[in-house]
């Protein structure tokens, strides 16, 4: 297998593949994107990815991008890393549904905070979709909350959710969800938090 390039940026969902990517032990080169500066939008990038957005990873088929993909395609490219119920059909369908709820209710809910352009041009507009962002995240709290199984979301088997629901999860407070209501998942990002991978991968995103 070649070696990959990840295109990633700080404080995105691109940690969640950042994350899954060396709970993998996948070989690959980490390009970091300066959202201030606009190198999403910049011709050389554009040109990897046309969304203009993160993550997107190039391998050696072709760039995958979204979240939910790149995940599936990690477990799936090192079963042996076991990240995914591969085996098990209706198993593997349940951590999609995970993952598709993180990326189309919660990632959602949460760029209404800073991305409210997307959907209106009314500043009125941008602001009362902020104003509605700590009620929303924790109507997402709440029910992640009846969602953890175990020590891991899916019970005793870590997951490329895993990775997925902490970098969600590590928005809720600045986004005014009292986590003091939700002791289950706050025990539970503590615990995906202190892997090995996850420090490593948040160290490199961070540096």
């Amino acid at each position: 297998m070649s070696r990959w390039t990840f295109y990633s940026a700080p404080g995105t969902c691109a940690l969640a593949t950042h994350i899954a990517l060396h709970e993998a032990g996948a070989d690959f080169d980490l390009v970091k994107l300066d959202f201030s500066a606009g190198q999403q939008q910049s011709p050389e990038y554009l040109r990897v990815n046309p969304k203009g957005r993160v993550p997107a990873l190039a391998t050696e088929h072709g760039v995958l991008t979204e979240t939910p993909a790149l995940l599936a395609f990690v477990a799936q490219r090192f079963p042996e890393a076991g990240l995914a119920p591969l085996d098990d059909p209706y198993a593997f369908a349940r951590m999609q549904e995970l993952n598709s709820y993180l990326a189309s209710t919660a990632h959602v809910a949460h760029a209404h905070k800073r991305r409210g352009a997307r959907w209106a041009d009314d500043p009125a507009a941008h602001e009362a979709m902020r104003a509605k962002v700590p009620q929303a995240m924790t109507a997402c709290a709440a029910y992640l909350e009846t969602q953890i199984a175990g020590p891991w979301i899916a019970g005793e088997r870590y997951s490329v959710s895993d990775g997925y629901l902490y970098t969600i999860g590590s928005w809720l407070e600045a986004d005014g969800v009292d986590m003091a209501k939700f002791p289950r998942l706050t025990d539970y990002l503590e615990r995906v938090e202190a892997r090995p991978a996850v420090q490593r991968a948040r160290a490199e995103a961070q540096a």
